[in-house]
């Protein structure tokens, strides 16, 4: 009995991948390794208001669902996500962010061109993040378009905003939150602006990417992890999150130390989801 796939099964098979790119901007590939979604942010990151008509889009309806899909398959071993975002709606791109570092699968962010305001919190959200070397970021305060109350519940509202994203990045990634607010609020960059722009050697001097990489750099980093996270370990249901002993609320880093459990301890350096310990070399990955 001929089991081999027809002709038009095996377009309509094609056809089905080319829709998901088109569609989505991601594909699955399997290799030797294992299976690879692979998902690119670009453009504007759109939130609540659909964004002008021809204007590239990462809409988070899509993006939210899929990443739950990716965590929950039992066919897919790792993530990788390729950046090149202007950024754009700030609690949309918190949301994606948050979605990939809560996952506990293998996960690599790759910024290639440019990796921009609120794409900041994308780019360190993976457990290994990589920056092109000719890839930037602008790092800059919380801007607002369209009517505004001039009232120091608004201003008070933006430092607020401001601090969610500065909490983030410090707690993934080197920098901390004192120097990230020194390069939001400097002046010497941009002519018509407060702010940073920072490439990739500069990026990952700061602290705030792992190693300057491209592609097969970065593929080789989710290979590893994928190596150290076997497919039934990585599925597995965390366990809740014990509560902090001092003030009995849970804080970021006593909550994803539970996804750390899940390998050895090697991996548990090169992927935890905490602020990674000063010591942490991104060159010397196990």
């Amino acid at each position: 009995m001929n089991t081999e796939p027809t002709k038009p099964a095996q377009e309509e098979e094609e056809d089905s991948r080319v829709r998901q790119i088109v569609d989505l901007g991601s594909s699955v590939v399997t290799n030797d390794h294992g299976t690879v979604h692979c998902l690119t942010v670009i453009g504007q990151i759109e939130g609540h208001g659909q964004a002008p008509s021809g204007t590239k889009t990462t809409k988070y309806e899509h993006v939210l669902p899929l990443l739950a899909s990716i965590e929950e398959s039992q066919e897919v071993d790792g993530l990788l996500v390729l950046l090149h975002t202007m950024g754009g709606d700030v609690e949309a791109g918190l949301a994606i962010a948050e979605m990939i570092a809560g996952m506990t699968k293998p996960t690599v962010t790759l910024v290639l061109g440019g990796g921009h305001s609120i794409g900041i919190p994308l780019a360190v959200s993976g457990k290994v993040t990589l920056m092109a070397p000719s890839a930037s970021m602008t790092i800059h305060p919380i801007r607002m378009s369209g009517l505004m109350i001039a009232a120091p519940q608004t201003y008070h509202y933006f430092e607020r905003l401001q601090d969610r994203i500065t909490r983030f990045v410090a707690a993934h990634s080197h920098i901390t939150e004192e120097r990230f607010r020194q390069l939001m609020l400097s002046s010497g960059d941009m002519a018509n602006d407060v702010g940073s722009i920072v490439y990739g050697e500069e990026a990952v001097a700061e602290g705030l990417m792992d190693r300057v990489g491209t592609l097969s750099d970065a593929l080789n980093a989710l290979y590893r992890q994928m190596e150290q996270c076997p497919r039934k370990r990585c599925t597995m249901q965390l366990p809740a999150a014990p509560a902090a002993a001092a003030t009995g609320r849970s804080g970021p880093q006593t909550a994803r130390s539970a996804q750390t459990d899940l390998s050895s301890a090697p991996y548990r350096e090169a992927t935890s989801l905490s602020r990674r310990p000063a010591q942490w070399n991104p060159l010397r990955l196990p």
